[in-house]
């Protein structure tokens, strides 16, 4: 079976790595890859924004599955593009796409179906906001609306922090802004909930802890995920059902008003607080970094997982997992989130290799002969899977230490809530 892989990250090289571990892969197309698919993938570069010549492409070559890993693409309909066009593709449409291409979408979704999340208010311009912001209780969330790459989201402790968030959002910073969200801030802990769905049947695909602010000890400004752990230390059983019953169940029972079914990952951003969740955001989409922490502990074949979704054969797939931890530091060039300087060489890299349970999943790297340079924010991803959290975390650190590169920087405390 032939392959292709819309992506850059560190989520697309986590998948492109478990792909080939399949004896049913003959060969894997990744676009545009990064430096860490190009040693076991053929990286094309081409625009995404272009269906048409990706459509070529696919039909020249003749791949038999698509599998869609960011957001954007899913949200401006390449799965209905594709599937008009008669190319298998693993991803949800553009309508369902909307729990992560709008948190109004989401939000008027829970309202409906009364799935448990933080009260809100919608505002349309500049001025009704900050109206409303004098008069509200500190703190507070401001949330853009629109995709934001994990970064669109404001804690705001008094006025003054939420006019800078409203001016940001109005002013364009995450695109051309119609609507703002100004939710309640709820005291609690997150998780990250992730399940498969192939519109009939939908299973659960394990937990994580993403750490999103850029600084130690949770602060800072939000990224697109400096680290994260698996699985979560707040899952039991009674939360797992609470999660399913209360959030995922009514959700995709809310698509099916509009005659959609859900086909994909969908990963719901919780909040859970005195063991209640609440859901704070949906994406459509493996988390990043939480795929490159949930895949290596995966037992079974992930392509005879996405082909069932893809089939409506879910329900005849058992999904086994290495009873395992696992834990994700993602190294970052200096001054992400913010301006960072691109076209850094990357020495050292050579001399960290993958084995059982140690990984280096590739994100912002580009090989360009025979070098490899930093050019993008989150650059490499360090991930160890262990029967303890501490022997992950001593793991990385090493591999970190045998890199030595002085152009990044990284969160020393990812997991700190479950090491020792």
């Amino acid at each position: 079976m032939k392959v292709g892989i819309i992506g850059s990250g560190g989520r697309e090289h986590a998948i492109c790595f478990s792909l080939n571990n399949s004896k049913k892969i003959s060969k894997i197309f990744c676009f545009p890859g990064n430096a860490g698919t190009a040693k076991i993938a053929v990286n094309i570069d081409l625009d995404l924004n272009n269906f048409e010549i990706l459509k070529k492409f696919l039909n020249k070559e003749k791949i038999d599955l698509v599998i869609i890993g960011p957001e954007k693409p899913l949200v401006d309909g390449l799965v209905d593009f594709l599937e008009k066009n008669k190319i298998k593709v693993f991803g949800p449409n553009k309508l369902c796409s909307q729990l992560e291409g709008s948190k109004i979408f989401t939000k008027k979704i829970c309202e409906k179906f009364k799935i448990p999340t933080a009260k809100f208010g919608i505002f349309q311009n500049e001025i009704e906001t900050k109206e409303f912001l004098k008069k509200t209780n500190y703190p507070t969330v401001i949330k853009a609306d629109n995709l934001a790459s994990g970064k669109g989201v404001y804690i705001c402790h008094n006025f003054k922090e939420a006019s800078f968030a409203v001016d940001e959002i109005f002013n364009g910073k995450f695109g051309e802004a119609k609507n703002i969200l100004v939710e309640e801030f709820l005291d609690g802990e997150e998780m990250s909930f992730f399940i498969i769905s192939d519109g009939n049947t939908f299973k659960t695909f394990d937990t994580a802890q993403d750490h999103k602010r850029v600084l130690e000890g949770d602060k800072g400004k939000n990224t697109g995920g400096m680290g994260c752990y698996s699985p979560s230390r707040l899952i039991t059983n009674e939360l797992e059902e609470k999660i399913i019953n209360k959030i995922i169940k009514p959700t995709l029972s809310g698509l099916n008003e509009f005659h959609e079914k859900f086909k994909g990952f969908l990963y719901a951003g919780l909040m859970i607080v005195g063991n209640e969740p609440y859901l704070i955001e949906y994406n459509v989409r493996m988390g990043d970094p939480e795929c490159q922490t949930i895949l290596p502990k995966l037992k079974t074949d992930l392509i005879d997982i996405i082909d069932a979704c893809c089939e409506g054969k879910l329900k005849d797939i058992k999904i086994e997992w290495l009873n395992k931890k696992s834990l994700c530091v993602v190294l970052c060039s200096k001054g992400y989130p913010d301006e960072f300087e691109k076209k850094v060489e990357i020495k050292n890299v050579k001399q960290i290799q993958n084995t059982k349970n140690d990984f280096l999943f590739h994100a912002g790297t580009k090989i360009e002969n025979n070098k490899i340079y930093a050019i993008g924010g989150r650059v490499l991803n360090f991930v160890s899977v262990s029967d303890d959290f501490n022997i992950a975390k001593d793991n990385i650190n090493k591999n970190l230490d045998k890199l030595n590169w002085t152009g990044g920087f990284y969160r020393k405390d990812i997991g700190y809530k479950v090491l020792k």
